[in-house]
């Protein structure tokens, strides 16, 4: 756990595979006011660790919806595509310590498994092959979130060995977001709740490369009226640069605060500052909130 000398310094980080929409909203905002509250720093860092999947002008773009939404980050914007050369000195530690190793096997070769890595498939050899951790056998991890609270997981059985460098060359999230949590001090991780099962693997990445673990709390998902968790093709989720105060309203209900602590508020200015000062954790719900609901009672409240 983080030095609780360590003034708290918490982040936000996109993928640039659109813009950023309603979920990535409340994700911003919920770790943005966890680290007001605590008189911390708040970082932006962009996730470009896969360009097949990046869409032009995405990260510009989310950065200018970050602006028109008032949350300025406390620092430069850090960039993922540009720090290979630190995932590379962690995965050639991993490897020289014989905690990762070159993995052969392809995916239809782990069909059976349902894609569990735990033996490669011998004999197998490919020219790319993707560089995995090796999980010992009964490795169990379990970390408080601040929200969901005791988790336990059982990453052999229910991950195996996971990729840290993929066969066809992008590094792993599991990996780079572990190297620059670490590199940026970062001491509390505040995310959507679809990253909960992630932590486990980062905390074991953490113990074996001999870096702090900070502290998590992972926020409730915006789910859509089929119980989905939200995608960026979805008109729903677009936010308007141009008219941030519904969509804030809206994602302040879903974190489960007080609508009337923020209800006199008729700028992004005014909605912020009444946010800090209203902000309550303890009210930050556990389960997913239907977006219907949501935009629902944001608009009762706007008086649309």
């Amino acid at each position: 756990m983080p030095d609780p000398s360590l003034r708290y310094r918490g982040r936000f980080a996109p993928s640039p595979t659109g813009p950023l929409h309603f979920g990535s909203l409340v994700a911003a905002l919920g770790s943005w006011l966890m680290a007001r509250r605590a008189n911390g720093e708040w970082l932006v860092r962009v996730e470009d660790l896969d360009p097949p999947r990046e869409v032009p002008g995405a990260a510009q773009r989310q950065l200018r919806t970050l602006q028109a939404f008032g949350l300025h980050g406390d620092g430069p914007v850090l960039h993922q595509s540009a720090r290979g050369a630190l995932y590379q000195a962690a995965l050639d530690r991993l490897l020289a310590s014989g905690d990762a190793f070159a993995c052969h096997c392809s995916r239809a070769a782990l069909a059976e498994s349902g894609g569990i890595h735990r033996r490669c498939v011998p004999g197998a050899r490919r020219d790319d092959p993707a560089i995995r951790l090796r999980v010992p056998d009964g490795c169990v991890i379990a970390f408080d979130d601040a929200l969901h609270g005791r988790v336990r997981q059982d990453v052999a059985a229910e991950v195996g060995d996971f990729v840290l460098r993929r066969a066809d060359g992008p590094w792993a999230y599991q990996l780079a977001v572990v190297v620059d949590d670490a590199a940026q001090g970062i001491t509390d991780v505040v995310r959507g709740a679809d990253l909960l099962d992630s932590t486990p693997r980062q905390i074991l990445l953490q113990h074996k490369l001999g870096l702090p673990t900070p502290r998590y709390a992972h926020l409730p998902l915006v789910l859509d009226d089929a119980g989905h968790k939200l995608s960026k093709s979805t008109d729903a989720l677009q936010v308007d640069d141009d008219a941030p105060l519904p969509a804030l309203r809206r994602a302040w209900k879903v974190l489960g605060q007080a609508e009337g602590a923020v209800a006199a508020a008729t700028d992004v200015g005014a909605f912020l500052s009444s946010a800090i000062t209203a902000f309550d954790p303890s009210r930050i719900p556990r389960t997913p909130a239907p977006l219907h609901a949501a935009m629902h009672n944001a608009s009762v409240a706007n008086g649309d």
